[in-house]
């Protein structure tokens, strides 16, 4: 994570913690990728011009670990098909908030045009991935969109993650396509379960 001083923001009325949490991500060989400090989240808020009430930071930080180690677990879930027991490990991340992903770009125009089937609303941010295959050596890029659902009932917030591959090889390409269609088969079977006739 970016290396960022964990000394009280100048306007900084409250203290923050300083302690960090180790995640589940391997970054290398032996070592695994370590979350800011509630501290250095603030400071990173701050330097971007963002904000944010100090009260509010560790709640922060808890939802931005637990959407990382969902992004993670889905991650796992592409690296798997026809990989084996390999570990992956995260190279590097990027953020990038202000971009809009072609797929995102794609739902967004559907929403426009199908405001009751689609939602419409852009994805909050989104993080590019860079994986690297211990056993060959091969990077892969991931794109990450994260939104935001309808809360439950009780206020508490509710998100919604989008995993997949960068197309960036064929390789890639045709893991979508192939999640894509098994996706598609699977709806089709379960709509036809629930519409066909019943039978005695």
């Amino acid at each position: 994570m970016p290396n960022l001083s964990q000394a009280p923001a100048a306007s900084q009325t409250a203290e923050l913690p300083i302690e960090r949490t180790i995640s589940s991500i391997p970054r290398e060989e032996g070592s695994k990728w370590e979350y800011p400090s509630p501290q250095q989240f603030y400071n990173a808020l701050v330097r971007k011009g963002w904000e944010t009430p100090e009260e509010h930071i560790e709640t922060m930080v808890d939802i931005h670990n637990f959407l990382n180690e969902q992004a993670w677990l889905e991650v796992l879930k592409w690296e798997r098909l026809g990989r084996g027991d390999s570990i992956p490990q995260l190279a590097r991340f990027q953020g990038k908030p202000g971009e809009v992903s072609p797929k995102a770009r794609f739902w967004l125009f559907a929403g426009w045009l199908f405001p009751s089937r689609f939602n419409n609303e852009p994805p909050f941010d989104r993080h590019d991935w860079v994986v690297r295959r211990p056993r060959t050596g091969e990077e892969v890029r991931y794109v990450i969109d994260y939104y935001s659902a309808p809360p439950e009932p009780d206020g508490s917030p509710v998100f919604s993650l989008d995993v997949r591959p960068a197309v960036d090889s064929f390789s890639s390409v045709k893991e979508r396509i192939a999640v894509a269609t098994e996706e598609a088969w699977a709806n089709f079977k379960e709509n036809n379960n629930s519409t066909g006739p019943a039978r005695s």
